[in-house]
């Protein structure tokens, strides 16, 4: 059975990322900026799947290139360790989870993209 979240619009939960980190004082920037980082979406291509309203496993499924550097995301989300995440789309998902988390956290941008 697929999890609920795979057949979520990206562009509903979006919004709520760039909630997350606002409210502790990170930009919508910062939030595309790790989006894109994971993704390898550059700005156009992930406003376009904003607009499109895609779930998240077209999201991921049609993003150019996920980061080589992505499997360096550690930690947890919801009590759960992403590295230890078996289903590819959901480590994904909460790898984009972690890297908000990380912002809204104050960490600094360098760290968050693992450079």
């Amino acid at each position: 059975m697929k999890h609920r979240i795979f057949s979520t619009a990206f562009s509903k939960v979006y919004p709520l990322l760039i909630q997350k980190a606002e409210k502790k004082g990170r930009t919508k920037k910062e939030v595309d900026t790790v989006t894109c980082w994971l993704t390898g979406y550059d700005e156009h291509g992930l406003q376009e799947q904003i607009d499109k309203g895609v779930d998240f496993e077209t999201f991921f499924e049609q993003a150019p290139q996920i980061n080589p550097n992505a499997h360096k995301i550690t930690g947890v989300v919801c009590g759960i360790r992403v590295e230890e995440i078996e289903d590819s789309l959901m480590q994904k998902i909460r790898w984009l989870d972690k890297l908000v988390d990380e912002l809204a956290k104050g960490k600094p941008m360098e760290k968050i993209l693992r450079s």
